[in-house]
């Protein structure tokens, strides 16, 4: 044998013993983890024997998780259900007010393994931060929500809507057929946009506006599809797949818009006429307080935390809104008794056309009760998850454990019969003044220290949509394109939300 046919050899045989020591290897891993698998599929199963779930296949968990099909549980199994969404992947839902009550009286951390998915669009925000750093955000952010502040917000809120309303007018007959979430969403948009952010410009009439609103529906979209799916949980594997690659798109097109709003106000600060005007305020608008902010130890809040912070507000500023809005208009018109009612009363306060004001919010008692009743079947966030740092015993004696995440199916609590008779009845007598009702029935908002920082601006905001969409258009439901409510970031339609608009003479 030659001495290149022997060195050929050794070779050969050197890569050979190399990839049978890697597939050795490589099957010690795996083993390793079916093992790993195994054992907290175990501990999980003897952790949640209390309380009982449909049945589901041992890796593809309950392979039906629409959210028609989840609500029948709330009524099968009392107080809390496991819902196996893969393998060892598993969340609690929980739906009786004093389960959450319990849950909301902790500080547990939301839940990482489901909100991680959404840091690359908002960043650590106060949505998704935990601790003392959540507690420093929360404690300089509030104030801009104080009523100071919101009190000439009233009319910026108000000429936003006008404007979609005038839009309205334009692209309907006498009595036409509209897609009105899109409509709603760049109405809230331009709302946040203007009360938080300074910005100035028509928003509503912006392609650029148009295209954030699209990449925020994506992002709904493919956050709700991964949390779901085993195989894209792997940061690095979901960047090669379809959606990873849109995600990003998304995130990058919803990265220049907040990039540019904080651009254009730093530049407005620049004025020494416009930082004398802010340095005048009482109190600063969102935007401001962070541009102004100094944290506790005296450094200036780091770019990275600003540009979370404001693409957290811009999200939940406006998509929340939207969709509380839209359900609310799709609720009145499928409930016309109740929408005259309401149309009635405002027209009392605004009829002879006077402009809507901070003080006549507080004057429309059976309009705010259908708002809320609206809020009850179709909550903006449908659910929020948190993972137990530490054993949890609820008021029947049943426990879980630390470590296991918890979801607060609020949803399912606002659908629950055993909370509410006859839940899916449009009922807002359920809301009256002086009815009574367990203190953590109704979370539209959610509750406890992590409760909605603006829920006092969404409620406004959607008292003047309603108001000012009453004493203009009458809403008629389209009976062949009935909504379907889907578990997003927040709870949308598969189908879009349709009504008819009628102008009112």
């Amino acid at each position: 044998m030659s001495v290149s046919a022997l060195s050929l050899a050794r070779l050969l045989g050197g890569i050979s013993g190399f990839l049978q020591l890697a597939s050795l290897l490589g099957l010690l891993l795996l083993l390793f983890k079916a093992v790993q698998f195994l054992l907290h599929r175990q501990w999980l199963l003897k952790a949640l024997q209390q309380f009982p779930s449909p049945p589901s296949h041992w890796f593809f968990g309950h392979k039906d998780q629409e959210l028609k099909h989840t609500l029948t549980w709330v009524g099968e199994f009392p107080s809390a259900c496991p819902q196996w969404l893969w393998g060892s992947k598993v969340r609690i839902l929980v739906y009786d007010p004093d389960y959450l009550k319990v849950i909301l009286g902790r500080s547990d951390p939301k839940a990482p393994s489901t909100y991680r998915c959404l840091a690359p669009w908002i960043g650590y925000g106060l949505l998704l931060l935990n601790g003392q750093k959540w507690f420093q955000h929360r404690r300089m952010l509030t104030p801009a929500f104080h009523y100071d502040i919101l009190k000439p917000y009233v009319g910026i809120m108000a000429d936003s809507v006008r404007v979609m309303l005038d839009k309205w007018e334009q692209l309907i007959g006498q009595d036409s057929l509209l897609e009105i979430f899109q409509h709603v969403s760049l109405m809230t948009l331009d709302t946040i946009m203007k009360c938080a952010f300074s910005y100035q410009g028509n928003v509503q009439l912006n392609r650029n506006s148009q295209s954030y609103i699209k990449a925020v529906g994506d992002l709904n979209y493919f956050i709700f599809s991964r949390v779901r799916n085993v195989f894209h949980q792997n940061d690095t594997f979901y960047r090669l797949t379809t959606d990873g690659r849109f995600f990003n798109e998304a995130c990058q097109l919803a990265h220049e818009h907040t990039d540019k709003v904080i651009r254009q106000r730093k530049a407005q600060l620049q004025n020494e006429g416009e930082l004398e005007k802010v340095r005048r305020k009482r109190r600063l608008d969102f935007l401001d307080i962070l541009l102004f902010a100094k944290m506790e130890n005296g450094s200036s809040l780091s770019d990275e935390d600003l540009r979370a912070e404001v693409d957290t507000f811009m999200f939940e500023g406006h998509d929340t809104t939207a969709s509380g809005i839209s359900w609310i208009f799709y609720a009145l018109a499928t409930h016309p008794e109740h929408q005259q009612k309401c149309r009635e009363e405002v027209q009392s306060l605004l009829g002879d056309g006077a402009s809507i004001t901070w003080d006549h919010l507080d004057q429309m008692p059976y309009t705010t009760m259908c708002i809320k009743e609206a809020l009850r079947l179709y909550p903006p966030v449908p659910n929020v998850s948190r993972d137990l740092g530490k054993p949890i015993t609820f008021p029947d004696g049943r426990s879980l454990p630390k470590g296991i995440m918890v979801t607060l199916f609020i949803y399912g609590l606002h659908h629950n019969p055993k909370v509410w008779p006859n839940p899916e009845v449009f009922d807002p007598s359920r809301f009256a003044p002086g009815s009574s009702r367990h203190s953590h029935s109704f979370l539209p908002f959610s509750g406890g220290s992590r409760n909605c920082v603006g829920k006092q601006f969404a409620m406004n905001e959607l008292k003047v949509a309603v108001a000012l969409t009453l004493l203009r258009f009458e809403l008629l439901a389209d009976p062949t394109r009935v909504p379907v409510p889907m578990v997003l970031l927040v709870l949308k339609s598969k189908n879009g939300i349709h009504l008819r608009l009628r102008k009112l003479q």
